[in-house]
């Protein structure tokens, strides 16, 4: 993610915020210009011919979202906003609370997933290979399962729940489980049938990862029933990766977009990593260049620096690694394979209205 700005007093302001701490403005962040803008609430008032920037709708009648509409666009909804096609009742609090979570966790999906030039088709407006969300909160009696079925993708809004979502990471066994990890990984799922199925990329997929036409639903009853294959951390980046290669895929798709968010970010605070000895990890940021399109060997050498030093505070501050991942060769041929499948995406050039939008 980049470092933004307010557009009004150019005090350094989150990709989250909603308003400016400096000048006091309201933001809202603009898919369109990929800036924080500051509102004139002149501007947005009654008085004037029409408002400077349009609010998404879930901006001003929930507050569960801070993106602007584009002026040409009739949606009332922001391009984030508008993929979401199952809302939770908004009776109680808690409710609201867990949407907003999880909206806040779309949105950086979805900044990230075009920032790699990938196309974000929205199949509520009837594209047949877009993708939408539904965030629902089970019900008496009601089991949802987070996942992903051609084109959507659910999430059990309880995940959205930090004790709740802390006892399931416990319970399995998983050193890293969060809201936009799960978006993340879904979305991998998705994009392997819109960029791997039936591509010429197919059988190169299947030599690395595995045969998918195997049983799937067999694969995840012999993962829970009897736990993941002694041997998975040789070739897999998460035990849950061992379970089928198209949960490989998933699990090494989203850890490609934890890199590529993550990169940007450490390049954009102006973070640099130039140590005494040569033998200790180093990173320039200006050796990344624009980080979405950066070569892979960058990326990956780029990747281990900063992990070795996300890790040294953590430990600094008396926390667990906050990067509890090991990357031997196999994965890495894993997450280079994700790599140059995104840069054929991109360098294929299909038009895509959304991304155009933005």
């Amino acid at each position: 993610m980049k470092i933004f700005h307010c557009s009004h007093c150019q005090h350094l302001v989150f990709f989250e915020n909603t308003q400016c701490v400096q000048c006091g403005r309201q933001l809202a962040y603009s898919p369109r210009s990929d800036e924080m803008l500051a509102i004139d609430p002149e501007a947005q008032s009654d008085a004037a011919p029409e408002p400077a920037v349009r609010l998404c709708q879930n901006y001003v009648e929930q507050g569960i979202c801070n993106w602007a509409v584009d002026p040409e666009d009739d949606d009332p909804l922001c391009l984030s906003c508008r993929l979401t096609r199952v809302i939770p009742p908004l009776q109680h609090l808690q409710s609201v609370g867990l949407w907003q979570r999880a909206e806040t966790a779309k949105r950086r999906l979805v900044v990230n997933l075009l920032a790699l030039g990938l196309p974000v088709r929205d199949s509520t407006l009837g594209a047949n290979d877009g993708i939408h969300f539904e965030f629902k909160e089970p019900q008496a009696g009601q089991v949802v399962l987070t996942g992903h079925h051609e084109g959507t993708i659910t999430l059990n809004l309880l995940e959205a729940d930090d004790v709740l979502r802390e006892r399931l990471r416990a319970h399995f066994a998983e050193p890293y489980r969060t809201v936009l990890g799960h978006l993340r990984h879904e979305s991998g799922h998705y994009y392997w049938e819109r960029l791997v199925k039936n591509s010429p990329r197919h059988g190169d997929f299947r030599s690395l990862f595995g045969d998918e036409s195997a049983d799937y639903r067999l694969a995840l009853e012999q993962h829970y029933g009897i736990g993941p294959r002694e041997d998975w951390a040789e070739g897999y980046i998460s035990a849950y990766a061992s379970s089928h290669p198209w949960e490989d895929w998933a699990e090494t798709w989203a850890h490609y977009l934890h890199m590529t968010d993550t990169l940007e970010t450490a390049q954009g605070c102006g973070l640099s990593m130039q140590p005494q000895r040569e033998d200790e990890p180093r990173f320039l940021p200006e050796e990344l260049g624009q980080v979405m399109q950066s070569p892979f060997e960058t990326l990956i050498s780029s990747w281990f620096a900063v992990t070795y030093l996300l890790n040294n505070l953590s430990r600094g501050l008396g926390l667990a690694d906050a990067y509890p991942f090991v990357l031997n060769s196999t994965v890495i041929a894993k997450l280079r394979f994700v790599h140059d499948t995104i840069a054929l995406a991109r360098e294929s050039g299909t038009p895509d209205p959304d991304r155009e939008a933005a």
